[in-house]
């Protein structure tokens, strides 16, 4: 931040830095090998008393020199010269920190040159004794100069006590020097064979040819195999955090790890056939593949160790994008911009914000990131967002995938960002809609009602208040279409009962909601899915769209379970609220005793498709498109080594809850694994910090531009929204990863560790809860069922299924509570008008009052309580239940 970094959008830093530095290292490493090989060689042609094994020791020592001392050190340069360019503050920090070891490497390279030198230009003119003496005065300065770099990038890797003390010898002699110090030198050895197969092919004699075939299968070979014991070595000497990312926890990772393990063995294969006899006619070319072997297996450690230290140029010191982590807290208080020196834009306008971003993506992405270039490439990475998305993933960046560094900067800042890699980079963003809705209107016919004359009030009502949907099949499936209808059946009278014997209660879909297979493809998955065979537009529980409902004995009630309603009318569009007719008829005679009309919401709004690319599949407001799912699967397995999207494809449509158990599909999930709930919200929760409700609208159906309201009852008309029951994200997380803590998930402790914390008294403290069964309670707030006082509920959850809203039931254990006050999310007094019809959502307090309110409410206790002269203060159902 303090020096400009050199823009070079087409390459990045990064990749230059790479390519220079893998050519460098492989020749330096060469340089070291290459320095034992050369007297040992000789020692070998005087010992066999052999010409021509001297005669190519000197030819090698001619091309060793070229390589090494010429290109090598240009390379040398060039790394240097990069370095200073693309990360100048990290160099200047390994100049300071390490002045007395680059200062005596310097010294030892000096003495690596005068010794190669002479004891090229004195071969054959200096007795042998002495002439090998120079060779072994090379080496030592070679391995030396080994010795000493390797201290230095191992403190890059693993600064160990460094951090605190800033001592030389605490930096120098680090966690990895020795390990990497024996890993190096085998790799050296190994090297120099590689190079001595490719100059023994040139030798005429093919006895003196196979011999040296031999010999330098030794050479490459045995130091092959003892590299795995010391590059094992290495691996435990890393931190956890770093072995699982060179495990695959990054996945940037796994294609240089997996290069390592590839190109190894086969270079053992290739160096057995070249000391084969009479494999003269693969020789030449098998050589030129094992140097690129070679290459490759150097490239492919190196890699790793580079990115094993990811997200720093200096780990735990400093940043891949050149800001000290001591300056991170300052940086995002005063901003990235104002604290570069070399920025042009300080303050970020409306007119220059997306040149601000492209400041900001230089300075902080450019590092790794390149732009329409050969490697990171930011535009493909970048397409599948909004604007929204893009600043959510930066908002989440460094948190649970600890390999980038963390958006550093302002909220204004990174939105800047944000905008420059959505709009800059792919000319406009991607609104949350892509049509502009219009709800249909329409009126919602209201069943009749005769207070005086009608023996029965049926009450029904829809379990949730909303049921999403999830229609990305074939690829997943989240939630089936499944939505439940209840009902009670009421005997108008002085001492009113509820009636469950010698009744048929039955329920139909208005029309144009009948077949639901023609929208939605959940009927070409479901056999694999749940192992049933369902006729089309059958539901898990065999239900239909219309039907008799079933008797609940115990709890007096009547329901029919997964109806397979979908939010798309035959007639095209989006209505997330269809109507269903209720009707009791007398078993016997099919009289017709009461009937009722009730919505059964549900929605296929949910907001993947935000950050996970794609578009809405209908009308531009709602469901999955194929690229929204499959990114969703590819994502998946990206983080966690599956291979959801493979299996996909091949016929396997993926259950979410086939691995995570979920009490809302009573699936059991794999032990061991967290509940769907707590994995979502646990990990989404790191990229939605610091905002309110809109975090919640960003995936449920409840963004007030949208064409669904989740939450459309009175509470919504009082100011309330998400947070005051569910708490905001943070909490809402926190509390269901907890549930999960104190169950011994694995690896619950480590996503808690990463949560941030929102409000250090209700986060740091959120108490535990399994979703679907510890929700908010309603009397919370509503203490002895009196009006509340606050309209915070978070933190106290039901003790379990029984006490929820959907299935409670009054003092007498009777009626329910949503059969007088609605459904969750759309209890009375609803919402008047959902833009789908008014009064959709209370049809009932409609029909048997003739106002939207709470069933009973107003002194109209006579709609069950007949001719009695009942009074709100007589209420059995709960105390100031009829005020």
């Amino acid at each position: 931040m303090d020096y400009p970094i050199w823009n070079v959008p087409f390459f990045g830093g990064g990749v230059l830095i790479a390519w220079i530095a893998v050519i460098h290292v492989y020749v330096a490493h060469f340089a070291v090998g290459g320095g034992l090989f050369l007297p040992l060689t000789e020692l070998k042609g005087h010992r066999e008393n052999s010409p021509e094994i001297l005669a190519y020791a000197k030819r090698h020592t001619l091309f060793f020199l070229l390589l090494t001392m010429v290109f090598g050190s240009l390379t040398g340069v060039a790394i240097w010269f990069i370095i200073a360019l693309t990360s100048p503050t990290a160099t200047l920090t390994l100049i300071r920190a390490f002045t007395f070891a680059w200062s005596t490497e310097w010294v030892f390279f000096l003495g690596e040159i005068v010794a190669l030198l002479v004891y090229y230009y004195t071969f054959g003119k200096m007795r042998r004794r002495e002439h090998l003496t120079v060779g072994w005065i090379y080496f030592a300065f070679g391995f030396l100069s080994l010795f000493i770099i390797n201290g230095i990038i191992g403190a890059m890797l693993l600064p160990g006590r460094w951090l605190e003390t800033q001592s030389f010898w605490d930096g120098f002699f680090n966690p990895a020097f020795w390990p990497q110090l024996a890993f190096r030198s085998m790799m050296c050895f190994s090297i120099a064979g590689l190079f001595g197969f490719f100059t023994a092919t040139r030798m005429a004699d093919p006895k003196v040819r196979d011999s040296l075939m031999r010999y330098t299968a030794k050479w490459t070979c045995i130091p092959l195999v003892l590299m795995v014991p010391a590059g094992w070595w290495c691996y435990l000497a890393l931190p956890e955090g770093r072995q699982a990312m060179v495990a695959g926890w990054n996945p940037e990772m796994v294609a240089y790890v997996r290069a390592l393990f590839i190109s190894g063995p086969a270079i053992m294969a290739l160096a057995l056939v070249m000391a084969a006899p009479r494999a003269d006619a693969v020789r030449k070319p098998v050589a030129v593949v094992l140097l690129a072997l070679g290459l490759v297996y150097i490239g492919g450690f190196e890699y790793t160790r580079e990115a094993a230290r990811r997200p720093y140029v200096i780990a735990g010191h400093i940043y891949s994008n050149q800001a000290r982590v001591a300056e991170a807290a300052a940086i995002n208080e005063t901003g990235w911009l104002a604290r570069t020196l070399w920025a042009k834009h300080k303050d970020i306008t409306d007119a220059n914000v997306l040149e601000a971003g492209r400041e900001l993506f230089m300075g902080q992405c450019q590092a790794c990131h390149s732009i329409g270039g050969p490697a990171n490439d930011i535009v493909p990475l970048a397409a599948k967002y909004s604007v929204f998305g893009m600043d959510s993933q930066l908002d989440g960046q460094g948190r649970i995938r600890d390999y980038m560094p963390p958006f550093l900067g302002t909220r204004q800042e990174r939105l800047a960002l944000a905008q420059f890699l959505v709009v800059g980079l792919h000319g406009a963003d991607k609104p949350a809609y892509e049509a502009a809705f219009t709800a249909p209107g329409g009126e919602v016919a209201i069943p009749a009602f005769d207070k005086d004359g009608d023996e029965y009030v049926l009450l029904a009502w829809n379990t949730l208040g909303m049921h999403c949907l999830s229609d990305s099949e074939p690829y997943w499936v989240l939630l089936p279409p499944a939505n439940d209808l209840r009902c009670q059946l009421v005997r108008r009278g002085a001492s009113p009962e509820l009636v469950t014997e010698g009744v048929t209660v039955t329920y139909a879909v208005e029309p144009g909601f009948e077949k639901p297979s023609a929208h939605v493809r959940f009927w070409e998955v479901e056999d694999r899915l749940f192992g049933k065979e369902l006729p089309d537009d059958t539901g898990l529980t065999g239900k239909g769209l219309s039907g008799t409902m079933d008797l609940r004995a115990g709890e007096r009630l009547f329901e029919a379970t997964a109806i397979p309603v979908v939010p798309y009318p035959d007639g095209g569009g989006f209505n997330p609220y269809p109507v269903f007719t209720i009707e009791a008829r007398d078993a016997q005679s099919g009289t017709l005793l009461a009937s009722t009309r009730v919505v059964a919401p549900t929605s296929s709004e949910m907001g993947c498709k935000n950050c996970h690319g794609g578009t809405w599949r209908v009308d531009g407001v709602a469901g999955f498109t194929d690229a929204t799912s499959t990114d969703v699967l590819a994502v998946h397995d990206r983080i966690n080594n599956t291979d959801l999207l493979r299996r996909a494809r091949s016929g396997n449509a993926v259950l979410c809850q086939d691995c995570h158990p979920d009490a809302a599909l009573d699936a059991p999930g794999r032990p061991g694994m967290p509940t769907l709930s707590a994995a979502i919200h646990g990990w989404h929760a790191n990229y939605l910090t610091d905002r309110g409700e809109e975090a919640c609208a960003a995936c449920h159906p409840n963004n007030p531009a949208g064409p669904t309201r989740c939450l459309r009852d009175h509470h919504d008309g009082l100011g309330m929204t998400c947070l005051n029951c569910h708490g905001t994200m943070e909490e809402h997380a926190r509390s269901l990863v907890r549930g999960q803590q104190e169950l011994g998930v694995p690896g619950m402790g480590k996503l808690l560790a990463k949560l941030p914390l929102r409000n250090a008294d209700t986060a740091e403290q959120a108490p535990p809860r399994q979703a679907w069964i510890n929700s908010p309670d309603c009397l919370n707030c509503h203490r002895d069922f009196a009006p509340p006082e606050v309209f915070e509920t978070f933190g106290e959850w039901t003790a379990g299924p029984g006490e929820l809203f959907r299935v409670r039931g009054d003092q007498m254990d009777a009626l329910r509570c949503p059969a007088c006050h609605g459904a969750p999310h759309a209890t009375y007094p609803a919402r008047e008008d959902s833009g789908y019809g008014a009064h959709r959502d209370s049809i009932q307090p409609m029909q048997y009052m003739g106002a939207n309110a709470q069933l009973g409410k107003d002194g109209n206790c006579a709609l069950c309580h007949v001719g009695t002269g009942y009074t709100p203060e007589d209420s059995a159902h709960h105390p100031m239940g009829l005020r």
